[in-house]
């Protein structure tokens, strides 16, 4: 593909996707409070696996073949489940070395939603520049789906996309025509100064505070901690980095 012609699109919700699919596109999913903060997370902990469903049927059969579960529904840790989605439950004595199901209120179901795309990869605040080096790289078309609030728009998942849309743009040569991957950019640059202070009014944010699960916040909203990759393949996310960082080393 002609480098010249990589575009960037932004899909500000699940539920507007299919106008946006592009099956030879990279779709980026985001869903920074918690999801996707806490899958980079598991993946710089040591995870081997973990496998997004999309049901609590499909998790609870997954609980009950042996497998490591996380799950939640608005916030809260399901009965069957060994822990919920906190970024901080993904520690490297939790995750390292393990396959873990996952499923969550909105980030799991976007994940699945995408899949039949050239490559679905899971992008963070925390994981922006490596996730943007790696997109760069692959000379592709990109679709960032926000995976939003049941199907709502959500700020802090359109600030993310604002920033993976800046980062392209600016340092890969991308262009866009798209009026939500501008209006993305746009609310990015005006955030970023104090991108803590402007998330307070995010309504995922009180939903944390009443809940009293905002004690992710300023982790899930730091640039360019963790240099984890994760993508979908194969029924299962995988971190790209250190599967290439293995082939390099066994000289394949």
């Amino acid at each position: 593909m002609n480098q010249a012609i990589r575009s960037i699109e932004v899909c500000f919700s699940p539920a507007l996707f299919p106008l946006f699919k592009n099956e030879s596109s990279i779709v980026v999913i985001v869903d920074i409070l918690r999801a996707t903060s806490a899958i980079c997370t598991a993946f710089a902990n040591g995870a081997e696996k973990i496998i997004p469903v999309s049901t609590l049927d499909e998790a609870r059969e997954y609980k009950k073949r042996g497998f490591i579960v996380a799950a939640e529904r608005d916030g809260y840790v399901l009965d069957f489940a060994d822990f919920g989605n906190s970024p901080f439950n993904f520690s490297r004595e939790k995750a390292g070395g393990k396959t873990i199901v996952y499923s969550t209120t909105n980030g799991t179901q976007a994940i699945n939603l995408a899949k039949d795309h050239y490559q679905i990869l899971v992008g963070s605040f925390l994981n922006l520049d490596a996730l943007c080096k790696w997109i760069a790289k692959e000379n592709r078309n990109v679709i960032v789906l926000c995976a939003g609030w049941k199907n709502k728009f959500s700020l802090e998942d359109t600030l993310s996309a604002g920033a993976i849309v800046d980062n392209l743009i600016s340092e890969a040569g991308y262009s866009t025509v798209c009026d939500s991957a501008l209006a993305a950019r746009d609310l990015w640059r005006v955030a970023k100064k104090d991108l803590v202070s402007y998330i307070q009014k995010a309504a995922q944010r009180e939903r944390l505070r009443q809940k009293g699960l905002d004690d992710v916040i300023e982790y899930c909203l730091t640039l360019n901690l963790l240099k984890v990759v994760p993508a979908f393949i194969d029924g299962a996310l995988t971190d790209l980095v250190r599967n290439r960082q293995i082939t390099t080393m066994v000289g394949v």
